[in-house]
């Protein structure tokens, strides 16, 4: 029987809930396709549950080419199609469309950062913030760390990148740490 205490998520038992929140969130992420792919995913949760989004992960890389945001970039209005009638993927064409400019935008910053993980870390000092937070209720949807990485990255063009989507992004890429204190991982990250 798993005797491990975790934060106390609705769902948390669902097995792919259990082995994300175990093995990714809060995990610090420096590779840049997987930024991107969190950024990306982060935009399609809005207004969703979050493994509505999480068991659908692998039908997004399939359908989007890894995250390649250089493939994605390239996207035509029949790719834009394709997508629209993926049944594996949320079909919401505002965020399919967002998903191409951001991969324009990201490929800029790159550019001009020399990585994505450069600039995006730059918003937390290059080191995780770690809360410690007792109770779900306490942790917040924002911060002002994620609402200057929400400014900037609209900015930069990005689109589905407001402050609660960055705070979520923040806490799934080890930005922040914000498993509750008598969480197993907690003390781990």
């Amino acid at each position: 029987m798993d005797e491990l205490k975790r934060c106390h998520w609705k769902g948390i038992e669902d097995p792919v809930y259990q082995q994300y929140h175990d093995r990714e969130w809060g995990v610090p992420v420096h590779d840049d396709r997987t930024l991107f792919e969190a950024l990306t995913l982060d935009g399609f949760q809005a207004g969703l549950s979050w493994i509505t989004v999480l068991k659908k992960r692998e039908n997004y890389r399939k359908a989007f080419d890894n995250f390649s945001a250089e493939k994605i970039a390239t996207y035509d209005q029949e790719k834009i199609d394709e997508l629209m009638n993926n049944s594996g993927i949320i079909r919401n064409r505002l965020k399919i469309n967002s998903a191409i400019t951001n991969a324009s935008s990201f490929l800029k910053v790159v550019e001009e950062y020399g990585s994505f993980d450069h600039y995006i870390w730059s918003f937390v000092d290059g080191k995780t913030i770690k809360n410690g937070w007792k109770k779900d209720k306490e942790i917040p949807a924002t911060s002002t760390e994620s609402d200057s990485m929400s400014r900037d990255l609209k900015k930069r063009g990005f689109r589905f990148v407001g402050s609660t989507i960055c705070y979520a992004f923040m806490q799934g890429t080890g930005m922040i740490n914000d498993h509750l204190i008598d969480c197993f991982r907690y003390d781990q990250l």
